[in-house]
């Protein structure tokens, strides 16, 4: 053989070419001209010994015989692919056949390319140079899998760590509504909070403003997730009952007495405190209701959530308000009072669009008829277990129980 050098790229370390052929002289002819192009060169004199030999070593490339006795280079190419490894190895044949059919043969048994015997120096160094080429892009793209695959580890661990966070969330945005019902004498209050995910951006709840009034919401911040959340938080000290200096609808009256601004003069104050002191990108729906216990009158805002529901004890539905403009989304919005009485048994339903806009396998959204007929069929129940019933009617009709959106209100009853 000429010559020539067979170097076809210069790496930190040699490849491991193993030469299998039953021809002493053919192998010796092939490792001197492996060995001086720069290569690590192991012989075997037939597949079996060269399979024993690749169960020890993982072989960069593999240049095979095709006709030997015992296994022929097919025979061993397949059993050699069979093996376990972590790297590829590029694999050879070595023959005279030059069928269609016989070439077809050893690229289905594994084989990556073919050298005429007897070899051409120049043909081998090509036929290296793409094998070279071929394992490079293998390791390549297995340095970027194991770099994909840590980065992953890592990311997981952030998202577990996430999570953990975010399941306290939801314990810590829980106990925000400490009371989920409370009976006033001539009067009691439920609440249903559902958020969608580990933490939700609905807030419901009731406070009291004296011996004969209370105040009654529902609230809808824009958006999902911990920033909703935190509002909701911020929204949960400025509604408090437990908290009345900071509770944005209590005053004192010109005496002194305990009173509360108009809900249409609290959703004004609201507004304005998006834009000047809390001046973030969210704003919110609410709906607000003034209950005086003794009377049954009822003075309201409805400021972009959806409409107040009136559950007559007769089982007559009406939904009333106008609709309004949602909090912190225009700085001179105006809100108008709405009112209504409730009788002996009548309820007032302040209820999330998540009820309403729930959505149904084939994309159907409840409505306010849908909320209708499930309040109606659990007319004859306690306020809580009307919010149960209404769950569970909820998740019949969208088919699960993970609603898309947080699920809330307040329900409050008038006694007889």
């Amino acid at each position: 053989m000429p010559e020539k050098t067979l170097k076809v790229g210069a790496t930190a370390t040699p490849r491991h070419v193993l030469v299998v052929d039953d021809s002493r002289a053919q192998r010796r002819i092939l490792a001197l001209a492996l060995t001086r192009g720069g290569y690590k060169v192991t012989e075997a004199d037939s597949g079996v010994s060269a399979l024993a030999l690749c169960q020890e070593t993982c072989f960069d490339i593999v240049l095979s015989d095709w006709m030997m006795p015992e296994m022929n280079g097919l025979d061993f190419c397949r059993s050699f692919r069979a093996l376990p490894r972590e790297g590829y190895g590029y694999f050879i044949l070595l023959t005279a056949k030059s069928e269609k059919g016989e070439i077809a043969d050893g690229l289905d048994c594994g084989a990556d390319d073919f050298l005429a015997k007897p070899v051409n120096p120049d043909e081998l160094r090509a036929r290296l140079r793409a094998g070279e080429r071929i394992l490079g892009m293998q390791s390549e793209l297995v340095q970027k899998n194991r770099l994909i695959s840590a980065t992953l580890d890592e990311l997981q661990k952030v998202y577990d760590s996430l999570d953990r966070d975010l399941i306290e969330a939801r314990k810590l945005q829980q106990t925000l509504v400490r009371e989920r019902f409370r009976d006033f004498g001539r009067g009691e209050v439920s609440v249903l909070l559902r958020p969608s995910g580990h933490v939700g951006g609905d807030l419901a709840g009731f406070f009291e403003i004296n011996a004969q009034r209370i105040g009654v919401y529902s609230v809808d911040v824009s958006g999902h997730g911990v920033a909703s959340a935190m509002m909701t938080a911020r929204l949960s000290g400025l509604l408090s009952g437990s908290s009345p200096d900071q509770n944005v609808a209590l005053m004192r009256g010109e005496f002194g007495e305990k009173d509360a601004h108009p809900p249409e003069v609290v959703a004004a104050r609201l507004n304005r405190m998006m834009f000047n002191d809390i001046q973030v990108e969210q704003y919110f729906t609410l709906a607000y209701a003034d209950i005086n216990l003794r009377t049954g009158n009822v003075q309201m805002v409805q400021a972009g959530h959806p409409h107040p529901v009136l559950i007559r004890d007769s089982g007559e539905i009406e939904y009333i308000g106008s609709g309004g403009m949602p909090i912190g989304l225009i700085p001179s919005a105006e809100y108008e009072r709405v009112e209504a009485t409730l009788g002996p048994g009548d309820r007032l339903f302040l209820v999330s669009d998540g009820v309403t806009e729930c959505p149904s396998p084939l994309g159907e959204e409840l409505g306010e008829d849908g909320l209708s007929k499930i309040l109606q069929a659990n007319l004859a129940m306690g306020s809580s277990a009307l919010l149960e019933a209404l769950v569970w009617d909820l998740s019949a009709h969208f088919g699960g129980e993970d609603f898309p959106d947080d699920v809330s209100g307040a329900l409050f009853l008038l006694k007889n």
